[in-house]
Formats: structure tokens, C-alpha cells, sequence
């Protein structure tokens, strides 16, 4: 295990592969830690530095929760590439790990050499859908809203098929710390990068599951739209973390992608 003091707080990372080549970073969905990338990450690790870590509030990250916004995600991120060493990189981020990167590109620019943005959009729901669902964990803890959250994340063929990583998934879920999640579960819905995704000049993919329910091929469609040049990607059979049930699919087209605008 490694950890890293970054804007505040002390974030827990992973950091594989040769350090001559480009990096590849991973960020997380909400309630989830870095291990959701494991299958993709480890083989890229043979040719590519990839990096991973535990969001503000996710598994053994340990930083100030209290009303965090976009911006503070950005800033812990953009702490963990100087203090690496690893920029210009490409950024790949899911869900609310997708808009912690379009912020981190309009903040830091110089950090970002693409991005691979996975079952997000330059807005994801409202801040009413966001706050209550944070008021509920708030007052019933996570375990109250687990179910509904697992039907979102995976198709109903992963979850009937593989019940033991389903209660693996579910223990991952369960235990993130409750203010993490609600803090940034309150965050996920208040950023509107619909200007700002017109200006990305850094090429750019956008890859969605076909059957994502939280965040849908039409709202990735949406966003590749705005994003000059990007191109969009639709994972065929599944939900919202295809890292997790495609992960070969998912590995390949980050390695395309990354060996497209490598030198």
C-alpha cells in the first residue's frame, strides 16, 4: 500500500508500470475504490504507468469531507499527478470520477494530456436527486440504498451470473465511509460542464454500457457531441461500470486510445 499527503489530506494509491512511460490514470465512480479497475489496469501496467487511487472519502483516502465540491476532488487529484510526477497523463474517470476530470482539465490543462470519460456527461442528474439520495444514506446508512445501487451499476445478466463478485461488489459498497459517500454524493449533481466540455482541445473518448440506467448511451452521446473531435464508444453488454463487467473491452480501448496519441 502506498499513501500520499495531497491537498489536505492523505490519499492511499497505486502506482504500476514503467515510470518512462505515459501515465495512465484511473478515478473512481461513488462508492467505489480503486480496486474496481484491477482488470484493467494490471495489464496495461506491462507497457503503460497506470495509477490508481481512493477518492476523498473512498476506501483508505482520509481527507476533510465536510461540504466538498468538485473542485476539491480536482485539487486532491491534481496534488496526486505533481507530487508523481506523471503529467501530461490521461485521465480516466467513471461516473463521478468522469466529471472530476473534465474539472481537473479546466483547472489544470497542463496535467492533462487526453481523457477517457466512462458512463458520465457534462451533467449528470440535479442537485434535488443527488441531495436526497445523500439525506436517505445520511439517515439510513448505505445499506439502505445498496439494492437499487447494484441494479444501476450492473446488468441484470452480471448480477444473476456471478452472485459471489456480486456480494463482493456489495461489501465494497457498503463499507465506503458513510460521509464520504454523502459528501460526495452531493457533489455529483451541481457541476454543468456543457461550456466548458465545447473548449476541450485534448483528444478525447467517451465510452458508455449499453445498458448503463445512471448514466445512459444517449447523455455519453450528448457528450461527445459537445466535445470537439471526441469519439464515442457503446460497450455491449453492460451497466455502469464496464470496468468491471467488460474489462478486456475496456482495456482495449484505453489502449488504443493511449497509444494513439502517444509519440
Amino acid at each position: 500500500m502506498k499513501f500520499m499527503r495531497t491537498n489536505s489530506g492523505v490519499a492511499h494509491y497505486a502506482d504500476e508500470g514503467p515510470r518512462s512511460a505515459r501515465a495512465i490514470v484511473f478515478v473512481n465512480s461513488l462508492g467505489t475504490d480503486l480496486r474496481i479497475w484491477d482488470e484493467v489496469a494490471a495489464p496495461l501496467a506491462k507497457q503503460w504507468r497506470a495509477i490508481r487511487y481512493d477518492k476523498r472519502g473512498h476506501g483508505l483516502s482520509s481527507h476533510p469531507v465536510a461540504a466538498a465540491s468538485i473542485g476539491d476532488f480536482a485539487a486532491d487529484l491534481a496534488g496526486l499527478i505533481d507530487n508523481l510526477q506523471a503529467g501530461p497523463a490521461t485521465i480516466v474517470g467513471i461516473s463521478i470520477g468522469g466529471l472530476i476530470a473534465q474539472e481537473l482539465y479546466r483547472r489544470r490543462r497542463d496535467l492533462v494530456a487526453s481523457l477517457v470519460l466512462c458512463d458520465t456527461g457534462h451533467k449528470v442528474g440535479t442537485p434535488e436527486f443527488y441531495n436526497s439520495r445523500a439525506d436517505v444514506v445520511q439517515s439510513g446508512g448505505i445499506e439502505s440504498i445498496a439494492e437499487g445501487v447494484l441494479e444501476r451499476w450492473f446488468t441484470a445478466d452480471y448480477r444473476t451470473n456471478n452472485p459471489d463478485m456480486m456480494a463482493g461488489w456489495r461489501a465494497m459498497l457498503t463499507r465506503t465511509p458513510k460521509d464520504g459517500y454523502v459528501a460526495a454524493c452531493r457533489t455529483v449533481g451541481q457541476p454543468d460542464f456543457t461550456e466548458a466540455a465545447k473548449a476541450v482541445a485534448a483528444p478525447t473518448l467517451v465510452i458508455v454500457g449499453d445498458e448503463d440506467a445512471a448514466t445512459p448511451p444517449e447523455l455519453a452521446r450528448q457528450l461527445a457531441g459537445l466535445i470537439p473531435r471526441a469519439r464515442l464508444e457503446i460497450v455491449a453488454g453492460a451497466g455502469h461500470l464496464p470496468c468491471i463487467e467488460k474489462p478486456d473491452v475496456m482495456r482495449a480501448l484505453i489502449e488504443a486510445h493511449v497509444k494513439a496519441i502517444s509519440p
